[in-house]
């Protein structure tokens, strides 16, 4: 319906009838040629836009973009894949509070996430919960327990060396096989290390504690088959589920690292050197720096300087044995 207001009739068309104000009036008819729009035509409606959304900050930093709606820069993408790993962490640590903590190095997660979902690993968060809650002492403290996974990404790794069970004495674990708190007295495994990093690297010196964050801080991965323990009480955590989890750890390394040089010292350790690829990775075996063994292979092994010649062989820079500081 059109409607058309007309204050002076007389003026526009005089003598007219309402018939030809009518027709005076009448639009163009749709079906006109003139009405239609051209092939190349678009609608041009500001309502039939889309809006290019500003990626806001916040937004960003709480993980509520669409990256296939906004155009995200590199930098952007990183943060927020980055977002999204942090979100899982604090959600898993949440649920498995006495097995997994929050500080957990984030390339390290991402690649054993799949673990956390498994069985054994509830099994085990179900087990250190009541460990924790008992009156008997656990060590590492458990915001310790992951450190090994905070020093630098998995993909950098350029060395493993796999112990067995954490140090059962007060304030000696701290994450690290075979690594104690500065304060405290080196272990007789670790100063067979010692002995023979003396005997095999010119210019080392015995240093006056056993922390080995120095070695961490280089690429470094100081593992323990099992990550927890009783105090007082060695292998009490044995069995329990530790040991799937760094198996899976060994697993992840394998497959997304290369030439990384393998230090399997005693039984344990060259049991998960099974799982190793030997044309992408090197290894070096010999028996535990225990005091019970040390002396029936380790000590002159020269498995140090062994290490940085195959290091250096494939263009990575060796390792400063003598840098233990943190």
């Amino acid at each position: 319906m059109h409607l058309y207001i007309v204050r002076d009739l007389d003026s526009i068309m005089p003598g007219a009838k309402q018939s030809d104000i009518t027709k005076f009036f009448s639009p163009k008819s749709k079906d006109t040629k003139d009405s239609k729009p051209s092939k190349d035509s678009k609608e041009t409606s500001p309502m039939s836009k889309p809006l290019k959304r500003k990626i806001d900050e916040e937004d960003l930093e709480k993980d509520q973009i669409d990256p296939n709606s906004c155009p995200l820069s590199p930098d952007q993408k990183k943060r927020m894949l980055t977002n999204k790993s942090l979100a899982l962490i604090k959600g898993k640590s949440s649920n498995l509070p006495f097995a997994l903590h929050e500080n957990i190095g984030l390339s390290w997660f991402n690649a054993l996430k799949d673990e956390f979902d498994k069985p054994y690993f509830l099994k085990l968060n179900n087990f250190l919960e009541t460990e924790r809650n008992s009156s008997v002492k656990i060590f590492p403290p458990h915001d310790q327990v992951w450190s090994w996974t905070h020093h630098f990404p998995m993909e950098e790794t350029k060395v493993v060396i796999l112990g067995q069970d954490p140090y059962h004495g007060p304030g000696q674990a701290h994450g690290l096989c075979f690594s104690v708190q500065r304060s405290v007295k080196p272990p007789p495994s670790l100063n067979n290390m010692y002995k023979e990093l003396v005997d095999d690297i010119e210019g080392f010196q015995k240093p006056d504690h056993g922390c080995l964050l120095g070695w961490a801080n280089q690429g470094v991965l100081l593992i323990n088959a099992c990550l927890t323990v009783r105090q007082a009480q060695a292998n009490s955590h044995k069995d329990r589920g530790w040991e799937t989890l760094t198996t899976a750890v060994v697993k992840a390394v394998n497959e997304k690292c290369s030439g990384v040089v393998f230090l399997l010292w005693g039984a344990s350790a060259q049991k998960k050197g099974e799982l190793l690829n030997k044309n992408k990775h090197h290894l070096l075996k010999t028996v535990h720096p225990s005091p019970l063994s040390a002396h029936r292979g380790f000590l002159g092994s020269k498995h140090f300087s062994k290490c940085n010649e195959l290091l250096v062989k494939q263009g990575k820079s060796p390792i400063d044995w003598s840098k233990l500081n943190d």
